[in-house]
């Protein structure tokens, strides 16, 4: 099941029903789907990744955001946003068995909200919690050359240092050859244009989707 999606999201069952006998032992492991998103573009590209971990048997997509930033912070951020995806907790690191980081490029880099939640996970680092987990990253822009693969690239350095296992998009899949719109070989995107349409077109789906299989399906062979 997806969890953190918001109350107004509903998501198709993906996998066969089973029994209720054998519930309580069909352990269901998380890919922590984390991101910040402002536009709605890379809120919707986390539901589709959401759909693509859910594909493969004994995964379940966790979707979490971080709260935004300010140069002065007078009031604290609300426990949880008033629609969204829920605020990421730092257990979500530890109990999570792949991890997929989303932002919106700033200039070529990721947004500062989430580098800000980034350069806090010093003990996350130090006591290695995310060693040995696949990642990959995503990333929405207003133009086709806006910086997308730069940005991808950014957020895939902190996961280098945490030891994780980084993943991308192979040319096995061919839409990543032919899509017109979104989509790299270092992780799913989308163009939003001069309007910011967080509409995405069928390649940035179909790709976004193929992303999240990718990991949820790489966290499963890990775990024997």
């Amino acid at each position: 099941m997806l969890r953190g999606a918001g109350a107004g999201l509903r998501i198709p069952a993906l996998h066969a029903r089973v029994s209720a006998s054998v519930l309580p032992s069909a352990a269901m492991s998380d890919i922590l789907i984390l991101y910040y998103s402002r536009g709605g573009s890379v809120a919707a590209l986390a539901r589709q990744i959401a759909r693509g971990v859910e594909e493969v048997p004994g995964m379940q997509a966790r979707l979490r955001s971080v709260p935004p930033v300010a140069p002065v912070t007078a009031v604290a951020a609300p426990p949880e946003p008033d629609e969204g995806a829920p605020y990421v907790e730092r257990s979500d690191l530890a109990s999570c068995a792949g991890l997929v980081l989303g932002s919106p490029t700033r200039f070529g880099n990721m947004a500062a909200p989430l580098k800000h939640f980034i350069d806090g996970l010093g003990a996350e680092w130090a006591s290695g919690t995310l060693v040995g987990k696949p990642a990959a990253v995503f990333t929405s822009t207003a133009t086709q050359h806006g910086g997308q693969e730069s940005t991808l690239l950014s957020m895939l350095l902190p996961l280098l240092h945490h030891g994780m296992l980084v993943l991308g998009l192979p040319f096995t899949e061919e839409r990543l050859g032919s899509t017109r719109s979104g989509g790299t070989p270092y992780g799913a995107s989308h163009v939003a244009g001069p309007q910011d349409d967080p509409a995405l077109s069928e390649d940035e789906k179909h790709l976004a989707r193929a992303l999240g299989r990718r990991v949820a399906a790489i966290a499963r062979r890990l775990e024997g």
